[in-house]
């Protein structure tokens, strides 16, 4: 398949941001072919069409379904895998920060928290101790609010961030 310019420049770009967040350029390109063309797409397609090796899509298509991103489907008549992706970009972002807090976030409250609760916590300088308190709560208050804001339904969050906005420019503005 031929791309057009403005899905190639998305794509080129959404590698580029993948390899910026830790994620495999490949991988996020895939990720962003199978979402602007919002239908399954077999693996040797996504290979010739983004000239990569095909066992690179292999590796990159089970690194997205460990993060739920991409799904295998079957189409009638076509014996072949077909991937797919969500082409609602909520869902996406959802995932996404789902996956991340579970790999990087709920590990590093872990260690904080244990940190906290060990009897070595004490040979630390109060300073120290302070600002592991201060990790400790800065993380927990950020969970809590994105799963407060992941459990809200798309339009009502949209309505929620517009009224963040708007809340965050009065208050810097009285500054």
């Amino acid at each position: 398949m031929k791309l057009t310019p403005v899905s190639e420049r998305f794509i080129l770009h959404w590698g580029e941001m993948g390899s910026r967040w830790g994620v495999n350029r490949t991988v996020a390109q895939i990720h962003a072919l199978l979402y602007l063309l919002g239908r399954p797409v077999p693996a040797d397609e996504i290979a010739d069409t983004l000239g990569v090796a095909r066992s690179n899509v292999s590796t990159s298509l089970k690194e997205l379904q460990a993060w739920r991103l991409a799904k295998v489907v079957h189409v009638m008549g076509d014996r072949r895998d077909h991937f797919e992706t969500s082409t609602d970009v909520w869902e996406l972002f959802k995932l996404i920060v789902e996956g991340r807090r579970q790999r990087e976030i709920d590990p590093t409250l872990t260690v904080l928290r244990d940190s906290l609760a060990s009897p070595q916590i004490e040979d630390e300088d109060a300073a120290a101790q302070q600002r592991i308190r201060d990790t400790l709560v800065f993380l927990e208050t950020l969970t809590t609010w994105t799963d407060e804001m992941l459990r809200m339904k798309p339009d009502t969050l949209m309505k929620t961030l517009g009224v963040g906005a708007k809340i965050s420019r009065v208050v810097r503005r009285t500054k």
